[in-house]
């Protein structure tokens, strides 16, 4: 079976909507057993919309995180699930951020001092800082050096 689009499985969620709406209606205007035949029809007909709604729902892949459904089935706002979960990665964002800046800030200076301690070691450490920076450390480095300033 080819999975469904979710815009055919809408159209058959809003079929059963709108079978639902017709048995309130034959259920309201009830008058007795000549009724009776036109509301098993329509309960018929919203039992075969809803077995096909299931069957091609569950084909849909799932793209909803079940994290989120709880979040929904406890009664909360799936926006404020959202914005929590945004703001947490941003603060992790900005603490891995730091965190690398340090080591890099670090590096450095350990070079440096490594540099001082054995003169002769000098140029190993720079190719060892060289093989080790980020690509955009070593753009932003050649660019500098091409204007003619240092840092």
């Amino acid at each position: 079976m080819a999975p469904k689009s979710i815009d055919a499985v809408d159209d058959q969620i809003k079929d059963v909507i709108q079978d639902l709406f017709q048995i309130q209606v034959a259920t309201h205007n009830y008058a007795g057993p000549q009724t009776q035949q036109e509301l098993v029809r329509l309960i018929t007909r919203l039992a075969g919309s809803l077995a096909t709604l299931s069957n091609d729902a569950s084909a849909l892949p799932d793209q909803i995180p079940p994290e989120i459904v709880d979040y929904v089935d406890s009664g909360r706002n799936p926006d404020i699930y959202t914005r929590e979960f945004v703001e947490l990665v941003q603060k992790s964002n900005q603490y891995l951020k730091g965190r690398s800046e340090a080591f890099t800030v670090f590096r450095d200076e350990l070079a440096d001092e490594m540099a001082k301690a054995w003169p002769e070691m000098k140029t190993d450490i720079h190719n060892v800082l060289q093989s080790k920076r980020p690509e955009q450390e070593k753009k932003e480095e050649v660019a500098v050096q091409t204007n003619g300033t240092s840092s």
